[in-house]
């Protein structure tokens, strides 16, 4: 705070500053604002300097521009003065609050995110994304903050929301938690860990990474700081804010607040007080001139007039259930016996409500305390004394003992008296050393008559000496200390005389009383009396200072209270008391005429010379030494300055704007809403100075939405509040009944309800840059239904739906409109940032292609963003959800033509466009509203031709690639068959994966592409079994057909090439959705067929080998010539040599041929099941082979060469195909048996006739080697 001595000096210097400019001659140049301006004190030197410049040669020489600059510092000024005035009516709204209180439901609200702390929080998370924080986290919680930040930090809309001071920490942390409530649900169960653990986590690292470094102790000690000022604030930090708001210094703060009295209860009652009786007094007036506002019925008039009358009632009601003053006293005034309105109403009328004196009761707190008596001499040292004090008519106490030699106590004694001149008896005692005496001896006594006036310091006061005490000079030193009761206003000694009370002039102990809020009385007391002995009840009086009386004997200063018929003249003893007294009873009378000491009309007269004053310590008095400096600053106009005189109206306009800019710069997200201290100042502002509430509310409403229509975020909750209210008074249907509407209210309400009407269908257009994420929450359903209550012709009558519905139809149709061009403004953007060495060159169709690509990918996530964030509408009206969709297909029919124009500029046959297919279809065939919706259709009927000719051009091409494929087969094994084969399922499959992935939406389509595609895989797969077969006929046809025979690799993957067929036409050609598998059953049929074929061609290779083996041994049939010469030759030779066995080569060559066959065949050929067959038709075929050319030779004696290779092949072949899995059924069958009992029967004619020539070789030997094995 200044101090108020710097304040004085500075003061003096302006007044002579002032004073050297009044003397200027006033040329043109000099019509300056300066003395007013400067008369503030707060201007800095250079606009003194400037206003205050030489005179020019002549008035007709200033330029235009100095006129302007002259003209802006009056409109400066006036303004200031404006704000200065209004300053003052809003301090003593403060001061004296009897209306409002400041409210403590409303909304808590959060503190908002400015540009720089977006930046910060951006460069926090983008910290985290790149691993250079401490926080752990997993991939997936990594790849939510990395879709949290591309898709909602970088956000224009967030940066214009932020701009539009509507984002606070807790929006960005709801759209965060939303964000991943969807990501968290997909996540697999884990056990032992809940979703709703895994979401608290996240939220705790989210927070951790919005927090970054900061100390969240520190954090949470700056919040709560901060939610405490949002809720309740003292005056002193309301004097502040409104200093703030209005732009007052704070000296000229300090200067108002105490020229103003505003810490003086008393003042500010009586300021009230006389302000509602300036506006019943205006009522008066306005009816008796009949100056009426422009009402919209003339019947309004009278109205107007009891509308302001019982304001004003209703104000002095509130006023009179007000304690009589602030502070906790413990007495309670009586009330009067008579109800509030009447007390009010019939104020003038004396015969009613006339106080008795029983109704004025005061209550006094006495301290006694009695320090010490000198001038004890004739007493003994040692003798005991002690003082007793008493109030008239009360309890008596006593002091301690003390001895003669030193008597001092500082003994302090408490009295209560309803006496307003109470008697004080103080008496010294000394204890009685007689034996007979009965009582203690008396010394000397003392009887005072305190007030509150009285001076409270301890004083001596001579004592009134008993009869027999020698000592005569004793003195006492006590201090009396009387407490002003709460009630009681002022009081001292005043010579009075009035007509109808106090008729003879005398001086009296006078008190000022306040009874109730309205009632006061100037009563006179005699001592020791409680009730008073006169009272004068002031109601209707005005006090004022006058001249000395002639004639009237005693008292100096002299002043009076007037009223119709009756004059009481009153006079102090000193200039003091009686400037005293008459503040006092200016308060209580609520006159509008300010008293002006004589004192000060000459110092006024004398423009600031030294005038004699009638009194030199005047000064002393706060409120004259306040006014004073008010003066000299120039604040004394906005003081004195009577409220009923203003427009308060336009005055409460100005300060409900300022306020608003100051709330909407402050560091909350407050949308609009004025913090609880600002709602408190507001509304007692209205009430005291009779705003209308309408008036109120439209000034506000046309501040919120100018504030909106500029880019500000509005709370559409708050303009519902305001809008409904100016409706239902403007309809005449407001709760409290019907009240005036003026021309100039419905004028404006009119006007206001359009403009709000094209803000919030703007708003509906712009909804997703309006309300982006869905924030403010709930904010689009409140729009939605605050439009609804705008379409209203009236406040009863509801707007039909379908009109509503329109409204908001055209809206959406317009935000599609909106939302595409700005999508495709920001996919130009990023292709410009992306591409810019490109610039210049001519757009390939493969970028448009790809560009189109990336604007579906934004397209989807507007349609997304859309149902996630935007579906709160429904919540309004049922039917928003089917506005959307048909605002989603509007969307999508502006992307259409883009996409329509990039897909006629690719070349014919090229498939780079069904990735677009993909993605729009992905999305809206799984959205219930959109499938084969308008768009959906369009992108169908465009993509069908496509799909089609691919087809076409897929089959051609599988076809050709077949047929070279087979003609340059090198039947090299790849993977499950051949290269062709493989190329060509892998192609099927490939084709019919692509067309399945493409989920066709419409029914009938997608099944024709399905039988198409099996039936192509049906008839490729035949074509290539076909060639298969042919090749392996041929490749049989050129091998060998002895036992040098080897099972080739390529036959091996003929086979495979079958096998892989199979297994691939159950795939490739079998019908979904329980159809018959026709394509497929006819397929496999031929599969089946052709492996049979193949089985019977390779058994009739291996067959052909046997029969060569078979042949071989023909050569030694019985009676051949070669029989008997290989005989005789064999049994010559072997008497010299060791001759090899005969045969023996033969069956092993045959034997060696069969085991490689079977190892190529069970190794390389994966079908298990046809080398089952193939084995089991080879040893079947083998056996009749066998018994067919032993029957053939039924009646000849086999040879003994014969006989044994015959044994060894079959023993052989019977324990080779047992190991090769061949069932036993099928390894002894009859014909098995035959070839078995033949060789056995000739095994024992061998042995018979040739004497062991078989040389161990026998079908016993042979089995007894195979139970070995």
């Amino acid at each position: 705070m200044l101090d108020p001595s710097s304040s004085e000096e500075e003061s003096d210097e302006i007044v002579e500053e002032e004073s050297k400019e009044v003397l200027a001659p006033a040329t043109g140049a000099r019509l300056s604002p300066s003395r007013t301006s400067e008369s503030s004190g707060g201007l800095q030197p250079s606009s003194r300097s400037s206003s205050v410049r030489p005179s020019s040669p002549s008035p007709s020489v200033v330029s235009e521009k100095e006129k302007e600059e002259l003209e802006r510092l009056q409109k400066e000024e006036e303004e200031r003065k404006r704000k200065l005035q209004l300053y003052v009516f809003v301090m003593r709204c403060i001061a004296y609050p009897f209306n409002a209180k400041q409210p403590t439901d409303m909304a808590r609200r959060q503190q908002k995110i400015s540009k720089q702390q977006l930046q910060t929080i951006k460069d926090r998370f983008q910290a985290f994304l790149n691993g250079e924080t401490q926080i752990v986290a997993d991939e997936a919680f990594i790849n939510a903050v990395q879709s949290y930040f591309e898709v909602f930090l970088k956000s224009d809309r967030v940066s214009r929301m932020v701009q539009s001071g509507g984002c606070s920490a807790n929006d960005s942390r709801e759209v965060f938690k939303k964000h991943i409530e969807k990501r968290v649900r997909s996540l697999p169960e884990i056990d032992g860990l809940s979703k709703e653990t895994v979401l608290s986590s996240w939220m705790a690292k989210f927070d951790a990474i919005y927090r970054g470094e900061e100390d969240p102790r520190k954090q949470q000690a700056r919040m709560t700081a901060s939610a405490a000022s949002e809720l309740i604030l003292s005056k002193e930090q309301l004097y502040e804010m409104f200093q703030q708001i209005l732009g007052i210094k704070k000296f000229e703060h300090q200067l108002l607040y105490n020229a103003c009295q505003l810490d003086n209860p008393d003042e500010q009652a009586a300021q009230i007080r006389r302000e509602l009786d300036g506006r019943l007094q205006m009522a008066d007036q306005i009816a008796k001139e009949r100056k009426f506002p422009k009402f919209v019925s003339k019947e309004m008039e009278n109205m107007y007039i009891e509308e302001l009358k019982s304001s004003v009632n209703l104000l002095m009601a509130n006023l009179e259930s007000m304690p009589v003053s602030k502070g906790g006293s413990e007495f309670k005034l009586q009330k009067l016996k008579r109800g509030h309105n009447t007390s009010i109403i019939d104020m003038g009328e004396e015969n009613e409500n006339q106080l008795s004196k029983s109704d004025v009761v005061l209550a006094f707190n006495l301290e006694v305390v009695i320090m010490e008596v000198q001038g004890l001499k004739s007493l003994a040292p040692n003798r005991i004394v002690y003082c007793t004090m008493e109030v008239e008519g009360g309890e008596k106490l006593q002091t301690d003992q003390a001895e003669a030699s030193k008597p001092m106590w500082g003994t302090q004694g408490d009295f209560t008296t309803t006496h307003p001149l109470p008697a004080v008896k103080v008496k010294l005692f000394t204890e009685s050393t007689g034996v007979l005496a009965l009582e203690d001896k008396e010394l000397g006594r003392v009887v005072l008559h305190p007030t509150p006036n009285s001076p409270k310091q301890p004083e001596f006061h001579k004592m009134a000496v008993s009869k027999n005490c020698p000592d005569h000079d004793l003195k006492i030193k006590l201090a009396v200390r009387m407490d002003k009761p709460q009630n009681m206003k002022h009081c001292g000694y005043l010579w009075v005389i009035g007509k109808n009370v106090w008729k003879r002039w005398k001086k009296r102990f006078f008190v000022l009383v306040q009874v109730s809020q309205y009632t006061f009385a100037m009563c006179s007391y005699r001592e020791k009396k409680a009730e008073p002995q006169e009272l004068l009840q002031l109601d209707g009086y005005t006090v004022d200072y006058t001249d000395p009386q002639p004639g009237l004997e005693g008292g100096r200063a002299f002043f009076n209270a007037v009223k119709e018929g009756d004059t009481v003249i009153f006079a102090s003893d000193d200039e003091q008391d009686r400037i005293l007294w008459v503040q006092a009873m200016y308060r209580a009378t609520g006159q509008s005429h300010k008293p002006v000491p004589p004192t000060q009309v000459q110092k006024l007269n004398a423009k600031g010379g030294n005038v004699p004053q009638l009194d030199a310590p005047i000064s002393q008095f706060s409120g004259l030494k306040d006014a004073d400096r008010a003066q000299k600053h120039g604040m004394d106009e906005f003081i004195s300055s009577n409220p009923c005189n203003f427009d308060h109206a336009t005055l409460f306009e100005m300060l409900q704007r300022l306020t608003l800019d100051h709330r909407l710069n402050d560091s909350y997200s407050c949308l609009g809403w004025f913090s609880p201290g600002q709602v408190f100042v507001l509304d007692e502002y209205c009430a005291r100075y009779g705003v209308r509430g309408c008036h109120r509310h439209l000034c506000y409403l046309g501040d919120l939405l100018e504030r909106a229509e500029n880019g500000a975020m509005v709370d559409p909750t708050l303009l519902h509040y305001s809008f409904a209210f100016c409706a239902s008074h403007v309809h005449g249907n407001r709760p409290d009944g019907i009240g005036t509407v003026t021309v100039d209210e419905k004028e404006r309400f009119e006007e206001i309800k359009e403009r709000l009407r094209l803000l919030l269908e703007n708003q509906i257009t712009h909804f997703r840059y309006c309300f982006p994420f869905g924030r403010p929450e709930g904010a689009l359903k409140a729009t939605l239904s605050l439009l609804e209550r705008g379409l209203m012709k009236d406040i009863v009558t509801p707007v039909p739906q379908e009109e509503v519905k329109a409204v908001i139809r055209k809206c959406l149709e317009k935000a599609a409109l909106v939302n595409y061009t700005r999508l495709s403004e920001y996919a130009k953007i990023e292709e410009n940032q992306k591409d810019s060495e490109n610039v210049g060159r001519l757009v390939t169709p493969a970028k448009k292609l790809e560009d189109t690509i990336h604007l579906a990918e934004l397209v989807i996530e507007v349609l997304q963003q859309n149902e996630e964030h935007h579906a709160e509408g429904k919540e309004a009206f049922a039917w928003w959800s089917d506005l959307m969709v048909e605002h989603a297909e509007t969307f999508l029919s502006l992307f259409a033509v883009d996409m329509d124009a990039a897909l006629e500029m690719q070349p014919p046959d090229t498939w780079d466009s069904f990735p677009l297919f993909q993605l729009l279809n992905d999305v809206l065939r799984s959205d219930y509203n959109l499938c084969n919706g308008q768009f959906h259709k369009h992108l169908q009927d465009l993509f069908a031709p496509l799909v089609v000719r691919y087809v076409d051009l897929m089959e051609s091409s599988i076809a050709q690639s077949i047929h070279r494929g087979f003609e340059r087969e090198s039947w090299e094994p790849v993977n499950n068959g051949s290269g062709t084969s493989e190329d060509l399922f892998w192609k099927l499959d490939a084709l019919q994966t692509f067309i399945r992935d493409l989920h066709w939406p419409e029914e009938e389509f997608a099944k024709h592409l399905e039988q198409r595609l099996k039936l192509m895989a049906s008839d490729m797969i035949e074509s290539c079994v076909k060639r298969t077969r042919i090749a392996f006929e041929v490749k049989l046809q050129k091998t060998s057909r002895s036992t040098d025979f080897r099972v080739p690799q390529s036959i091996c993957t003929m086979f495979n090439v079958m096998v892989d067929a199979k297994s691939q036409s159950t795939k490739l050609c079998s019908m979904e959705l329980g159809q018959e598998h026709q394509y497929h059953s006819k397929i496999d049929e031929l599969i089946e067929e052709t492996v049979k074929e193949m089985i019977t061609l390779l058994v009739a290779k291996f067959v052909t080998i046997l029969e060569g083996v078979l042949a071989k041994l023909s050569r030694y049939d019985e009676g051949t010539l070669f029989s008997s010469f290989l005989s005789f030759t064999v049994k010559a030779a072997s008497k010299y040599v060791d001759v090899p066995k005969p045969g023996m080569d033969l069956a092993d060559a045959y034997v060696t041929f069969v085991r490689h066959s079977q190892d190529v065949l069970r190794d390389k050929v994966n079908g298990e099941m046809y080398i089952e067959r193939l084995f089991d038709q080879w040893y079947t075929s083998t056996m009749n082979v066998l018994c067919t050319w032993l029957t053939d030779r039924m009646d000849l004696q086999l040879h003994i060469y014969q006989l044994k290779t015959l044994i060894r092949i079959v023993k052989k072949t019977y324990r080779d195909f047992r190991l090769q899995g061949v069932l036993d059924s099928t390894l002894n069958s009859k014909t098995y048996e035959t070839v078995r009992n033949r060789l056995t029967v000739e095994e024992a004619t061998a042995s018979v006739s040739e004497g062991g020539g078989l040389q161990g070789i026998t079908m016993k030997d042979s089995d007894e080697e195979e139970d070995e094995d």
